[in-house]
């Protein structure tokens, strides 16, 4: 579905997403990327980015990646597995998550998602299986 990124923008308030500070900055084909800026209550205890919260932001991107594909009046995209290797830290800065697609089945999509820190550093990679699954009417 053709979305601009002001609609999918519009879609964040009440989510993890807004509390997690991702926006989406730049929607293309088979692509989409998200920014997060880091801040001490996105850090685990030694006070670098939490882990868990950069999978977050990498779901959240190849999750809605997924949902522009399809038409959300009719499919449902469900996250079904998600794998990530985090190779660096940081404690501050803004990190980028970059979803390109891998494969588009009718009824599965995979995504790898490279984060990067704000040197463009790679970071993290995570890779992101959806479900695609009717609605129920």
């Amino acid at each position: 579905m053709k979305l601009t990124l002001e609609q999918i923008n519009s879609m964040i308030p009440n989510t993890l997403m807004e509390t997690l500070g991702i926006r989406y900055t730049e929607v293309g084909d088979a692509l989409l990327v998200a920014e997060m800026e880091v801040t001490p209550r996105l850090h685990q205890p030694l006070g670098y980015l939490h882990g868990g919260a950069t999978i977050a932001l990498a779901e959240s991107v190849g999750s809605m990646a997924s949902v522009l594909l399809v038409d959300p009046r009719e499919f449902a995209v469900l996250g079904t597995q998600i794998n990530a290797t985090h190779l660096r830290s940081v404690e501050s800065g803004t990190v980028t998550a970059k979803a390109k697609l891998i494969n588009q089945g009718k009824s599965m999509h995979v995504w790898d998602v490279e984060v990067f820190d704000q040197d463009q550093k790679l970071m993290s990679v995570v890779r992101i299986s959806n479900s695609i699954k009717p609605r129920r009417k």
